[in-house]
């Protein structure tokens, strides 16, 4: 009993550790805002220049000051890691899906759209790798589009070989779009439309 309960208590303990740490290193500008959110938030002005951004590893919504003299571009990556950042002055905190800015939330899918093709690797190997949430419902059902037939489809295929590629997914499961179903997802679960988060934190 001593036993199973150490161990709980180190998983608890590392589950705890890992949260701590989780934080993103490099976000994609969403929207540039000159003159910080605009007439309507006079703190924001004071500021001075900031940005709307989204996190690359966990999609989190992030708003961030400039610093002096420097502005940035839509999708531009950059640097908001604890080291010596170039452009971002300060991170100044997190965001809801409701407070972007008209331009951030037209920048957004595409946005999603770039940043999922350029981590492919991950993302397949959700596919290859993705299991049951609750006993009745697999991860894969979560994703728009794909239903019962779908999911067991890509099971089969999968445990036969894993998958390499999104191309690899198309060809062998017919899926024919993979990256915009991901965005569709991440979309949901950045506007909490789902109670489940597959890849935002």
């Amino acid at each position: 009993m001593d036993e199973e309960l150490r161990r709980r208590s180190e998983s608890l303990y590392s589950s705890r550790v890992y949260h701590q740490k989780a934080y993103e290193e490099y976000g994609r500008v969403l929207d540039y805002l000159p003159y910080g959110r605009g007439m309507g938030d006079r703190r924001s002005r004071l500021m001075g220049p900031m940005v709307q951004l989204i996190g690359d590893k966990h999609f989190t919504l992030l708003e961030a000051q400039l610093k002096p003299g420097v502005s940035a571009a839509p999708q531009e990556r950059v640097y908001i890691g604890k080291e010596a950042r170039d452009k971002v002055l300060r991170v100044t905190g997190r965001i809801g899906f409701n407070e972007l800015t008209a331009t951030a939330r037209s920048e957004l899918e595409p946005t999603l759209e770039k940043m999922v093709s350029e981590q492919e690797s991950r993302f397949i190997e959700f596919f290859n790798k993705s299991s049951a949430v609750t006993p009745r419902m697999h991860a894969l059902e979560l994703l728009p589009g794909i239903g019962k037939k779908s999911m067991w489809q890509i099971i089969e295929e999968r445990e036969k070989r894993p998958f390499t590629s999104f191309k690899d997914l198309k060809e062998r499961v017919g899926l024919i779009d993979p990256i915009k179903i991901i965005v569709k997802r991440i979309l949901e679960e950045l506007s909490e439309e789902s109670r489940y988060k597959l890849f935002i934190r």
